[in-house]
C-alpha cells in the first residue's frame, strides 16, 4: 500500500479508500444489497491487512447501520489513531423537516448521532453529501467551522455538485476566515468523466483532493455488458447511470476487457490504474462485497499504463450529461 497527503492538508490517506455503502444492515435503508454485520467484518478486516487505513461511509447509508458496522469493526481490529474515517451529512434521517440538508441545526445533530453510531469522538474527514439550494452557503459553512473548532471533526470534504457551487462555498470560507473544504468526492470514472470540463481543473487549481466514488461504474467496467449482478436489480439510484443504449460505453468496456486479457489480470484492475493516473485524482473510493474485490484494488496500485493503453480506453468516450447530483 501507498499513501498521499490529502490536498494541502498534512493527513496522509491510503491510495485505495474503501467504501464502506456495501456494509450495512440489508432492511434498513434503501441499500437492500448491502452486506449484514458478519459478511462485512472479514472485509473490513482485510482491507486492514492490506495496508488499507481510509474509510468513506455516509449517515444515510443504511440508515445508520454502515457507520455502527464500521465503527465495531474498526474499533475491533485497529487503533483509532491508525485509521481515517470519513463520513458524510446531508441526506434525510427522518420523516421531520429539519432531518436532513445542510442546515445549521440539521448539522450540529448530524455530527452527533454519527460519532455516536460510529463510536468515536471524532471523525478526520466530514463531508457534505451534496449541495443544499435551500439553506445558504454561508450557514452551512459557519456551521462547519464550529464542528471543526469544537474538535469533533478534523476536516471537511464536499460530494458531487457543479463547480461553480464548490467555488462559491470555498470562496465564503475565505473571505469569512472559516475553514475550507479540503477534498472533492465526486463520480468519476471511465463511464463518466465530465468532471474534467471544471471540477478537476479547479481541484487541481486550489490543490483539494480528489476522491472518486463508483470508480469501477457500479462495476459495470469489470464484466460484459449484458451481465446483471445481484446488485444491479436492487441499486435504484445506480439503475440510473450509464445508459445501456450508449455504444460508446460498450466499447469502453470491450476495451478495459481487452488490455485486461493482455496483461492478463482483471478488468477492475485496468479501470482503477486508469483513475489514479489521472493527475487530478488523489485517491479512488472502492466499494467491496468480496475479498477479491480488496485484492484488485491494492493489486492495481502497481499497473501503470501506456499511453497507448490510455488512448484505447479513452477514445470511445463521447460528451454527455452529468450524473449523480
Amino acid at each position: 500500500m501507498r499513501y498521499t497527503r490529502l490536498g494541502n492538508t498534512g493527513m496522509q490517506i491510503s491510495e485505495v479508500v474503501l467504501g464502506c455503502m456495501s456494509f450495512g444492515t440489508p432492511d434498513q435503508g434503501g441499500h437492500a444489497w448491502t452486506l449484514d454485520e458478519e459478511a462485512s467484518r472479514p472485509l473490513i478486516r482485510r482491507a486492514l491487512e492490506k495496508g488499507i487505513t481510509t474509510f468513506d461511509t455516509a449517515d444515510v447509508y443504511s440508515d445508520g447501520s454502515s457507520e455502527e458496522i464500521v465503527g465495531r469493526a474498526l474499533a475491533d481490529f485497529a487503533q483509532r489513531d491508525d485509521v481515517v474515517i470519513a463520513t458524510k451529512v446531508h441526506g434525510r434521517m427522518g420523516s421531520t423537516p429539519n432531518r436532513g440538508g445542510l442546515s445549521r441545526l440539521h448539522i450540529m445533530s448530524a455530527i452527533d448521532d454519527s460519532l455516536r453510531r460510529l463510536g468515536v469522538d471524532h471523525v478526520d474527514l466530514y463531508q457534505i453529501h451534496r449541495w443544499d439550494p435551500e439553506t445558504p452557503i454561508e450557514e452551512t459553512m459557519t456551521a462547519l467551522d464550529d464542528i471543526v473548532r469544537s474538535g469533533k471533526v478534523r476536516y471537511i470534504g464536499a460530494s458531487s455538485m457543479w463547480a461553480w457551487q464548490f467555488a462559491k462555498a470555498q470562496r465564503v470560507a475565505e473571505v469569512n476566515g472559516l475553514t475550507p473544504f479540503v477534498s472533492m468526492q465526486d463520480q468519476y470514472n471511465l463511464l463518466q468523466r465530465e468532471e474534467e470540463r471544471e471540477m478537476h481543473p479547479l481541484c487541481l487549481d486550489e490543490k483539494v483532493g480528489v476522491l472518486p466514488w463508483s470508480p469501477l461504474a457500479r462495476g459495470r467496467l469489470t464484466r460484459d455488458w449484458e451481465v446483471e449482478t445481484d446488485r444491479t436489480g436492487k441499486d435504484l439510484f445506480g439503475a440510473k447511470l450509464y445508459s445501456s443504449d450508449d455504444a460508446s460505453n460498450r466499447a469502453i468496456v470491450d476495451a478495459v476487457a481487452g488490455i485486461a486479457a493482455e496483461r492478463g489480470v482483471s478488468r477492475a484492475q485496468v479501470a482503477l490504474a486508469w483513475v489514479r493516473q489521472q493527475s487530478a485524482v488523489t485517491a479512488p473510493i472502492v466499494g467491496a462485497t468480496k475479498a477479491n474485490h480488496i485484492d484488485d484494488a491494492v493489486a492495481s496500485l502497481d499497473i501503470e499504463l501506456s499511453g497507448s493503453e490510455l488512448e484505447r480506453l479513452t477514445a470511445p468516450y463521447t460528451p454527455r450529461d452529468s450524473e449523480g447530483f
